[in-house]
């Protein structure tokens, strides 16, 4: 639950083109300290981008360059997580640290944005903005201020992981895999017929939830080691497969719809066992190591 949440305003299409720069610290899921300063671009400013963020010329005379607030940006975001709505700031930062040719920062970046399309199924693909997300959990701010959109992006961070009932820890993987867990490869079958010398012949292995291991790559396993591999939990079903995040997540909060199936079979008595994904790889490595 330690984070730093970081926005930034720019002065013209250029990304690198910083005029404003946010900082908000989370300490234990609460804002611990919070820094803003306007910066000079050494740039132009554009009338479009002085309309959205109301930062004009005037203001950033005699205001610190990008440089002169290297090391401050430097010891708050390096060897911590960075927390951005979108990647823009992200990239923003960088392109301007490179326009000035210092060291990039070291720092786990994550796209609240991303938890926010992976968190309300409402928002996968549509409503995701900043000012949106803030709306539906009650957050108000002043949107375009760099430092109230930095506090804002940590805010909307919190409130995913409450509603995920998942950790930062679980965030960091879960935002590089499919929005919809339940998408395989591009859509491609991963049936598999089970190698008939397999500890696990007999077995018919069925995959759902967020898997750390592509589908593909966990079919062929399942194979390897005698399992039949399917697409859907039918009563020939005999184990199902569950990401980890889905298999710890608390009353309340939506199982894919193959989770709730093979919970009704083993309740009608069904020979059917549901495991994490953890436990899939711990079988394939004892099944492996006997073969």
């Amino acid at each position: 639950m330690h984070f730093v949440a970081i926005d930034v305003e720019t002065a013209n299409p250029d990304i690198g083109s910083i005029c404003q720069v946010g900082v908000a610290k989370f300490i234990d899921g609460q804002l611990a300290e919070e820094w803003s300063t306007l910066v000079d671009p050494e740039d132009y400013f554009d009338d479009v981008n002085i309309s959205i963020h109301g930062i004009e010329p005037p203001m950033v005379r005699g205001q610190p360059k990008l440089p002169e607030i290297a090391d401050r940006l430097r010891a708050t975001l390096e060897n911590t997580v960075s927390v951005c709505h979108t990647h823009f700031d992200r990239i923003a930062l960088t392109r301007a640290y490179l326009k000035y040719k210092l060291v990039p920062i070291s720092t786990q970046w994550l796209d609240s944005a991303r938890v926010v399309r992976r968190t309300w199924k409402e928002l996968a693909w549509t409503g995701y903005g900043l000012a949106s997300v803030c709306s539906k959990i009650g957050y108000e701010f002043q949107h375009h201020d760099a430092l109230e959109d930095a506090k804002a992006a940590g805010f909307v961070l919190l409130a995913a992981l409450r509603e995920s009932q998942q950790s930062l820890e679980d965030w960091k993987r879960r935002v590089n895999q499919p929005i919809d867990p339940e998408s395989s490869s591009s859509g491609a079958s991963i049936q598999r017929d089970g190698n008939p010398e397999g500890d696990l012949f007999g077995e018919v292995i069925v995959f759902t939830g967020a898997l750390d291991l592509p589908r593909a790559e966990a079919a062929d396993l399942a194979a390897a080691v005698g399992c039949q591999v399917a697409q859907g939990v039918t009563k020939r079903t005999t184990l199902l497969v569950v990401g980890d995040q889905d298999a710890t997540k608390l009353a309340g909060h939506e199982k894919s719809s193959k989770h709730r199936k093979a919970e009704q079979l083993v309740s009608e008595g069904h020979r059917l066992r549901i495991i994490r994904e953890s436990d899939f790889r711990a079988l394939v490595r004892s099944a492996k190591n006997e073969a």
